[in-house]
């Protein structure tokens, strides 16, 4: 994984999140996957990261995990830069403040470029990986993904007295075949949720529901969508956005050359007009929650 200078250029490419006429927004979502071994010559674009993400991704002890990450932060910065109309080493991230101590390590923001009058950021962002599978989330309203290995049975009866009762009641009715992929459903979309509120874990996940809506009376909170994602047969996947998204909120695979490709703009261009890329939602339109730890995430 040694770096190699890939910058690419950015003109006229297509926003990956706008609002739609009827005031709906518009998220753009993107899957990405371990990358394989790059072809001779080829090298992921490492030049593009910024110190911090070096390092961090140099911290990990096992290389698939500093692999996704890298590719992770590549493909999340090359579509903010693409978003933006920067280059990839041109966007810049701070936090913002915690809910819970007030410091410096809050949700994962944009800091202000030149020129910017403080009027708030127009772009917001998530990212989450987990199991050699990423998810990118670019939006002009708060928003949140998570996707998690589908954790065994065992992790949801470990896990379920933190839940909201409604979700604890929910996970009692289901057989024990199935209470795995319901658990880690439901713990994306919490995971989401938090996220996307800029919580995190700090609030505890009993205090939200998040499962089937309506069922037992239960209601989601209000002022925010969550959907279910298509993750792929080991893994769960949801986002959460502060508004109505427009339908279908579709997942986009990100094809491994775009972190690679001196010319990602044009890639990714070409990507958001071909519709044979798309994944559709799986899920109903409603209000999130909240969440636990149960995977390696975030920025």
């Amino acid at each position: 994984m040694s770096p190699r200078a890939a910058s690419h250029g950015t003109r006229s490419p297509r926003r990956p999140a706008q609002a739609g006429p009827d005031g709906r927004v518009a998220v753009g979502l993107w899957l990405v996957r371990l990358p394989p071994p790059p072809a001779a010559g080829l090298r992921l674009a490492v030049d593009e990261l910024d110190a911090e993400e070096r390092a961090r991704a140099a911290s990990f002890l096992r290389p698939r995990d500093a692999l996704l990450y890298t590719a992770a932060h590549i493909a999340l910065r090359r579509l903010l830069a693409a978003t933006l109309g920067l280059a990839p080493r041109e966007v810049a991230y701070g936090r913002e403040p915690c809910h819970g101590c007030g410091g410096p390590h809050g949700r994962p923001v944009l800091r202000p470029g030149p020129g910017d009058r403080g009027h708030g950021p127009a772009v917001h962002f998530s990212l989450s990986h987990s199991g050699g599978r990423a998810l990118v989330a670019v939006a002009t309203v708060p928003v949140g993904v998570d996707i998690q290995r589908t954790p065994p049975a065992r992790t949801a009866q470990v896990c379920a007295p933190r839940l909201h009762p409604g979700e604890r009641a929910e996970l009692e009715d289901l057989p024990q075949d199935r209470l795995g992929a319901a658990f880690g459903q439901l713990w994306a979309r919490k995971e989401a949720y938090l996220k996307g509120i800029g919580t995190g874990l700090q609030r505890p996940p009993r205090a939200d529901y998040l499962g089937t809506p309506g069922r037992g009376g239960w209601l989601r909170p209000p002022r925010w969508t969550v959907l279910d994602l298509p993750g792929g047969p080991a893994h769960s996947a949801a986002v959460a956005v502060r508004g109505t998204p427009a339908d279908p909120c579709p997942v986009r695979p990100l094809p491994a050359r775009w972190l690679y490709e001196a010319d990602a703009a044009r890639v990714l261009a070409e990507m958001t007009e071909t519709s044979e890329t798309t994944w559709e939602t799986t899920s109903e339109t409603a209000h999130p929650t909240t969440a636990t730890r149960v995977k390696e995430t975030h920025l």
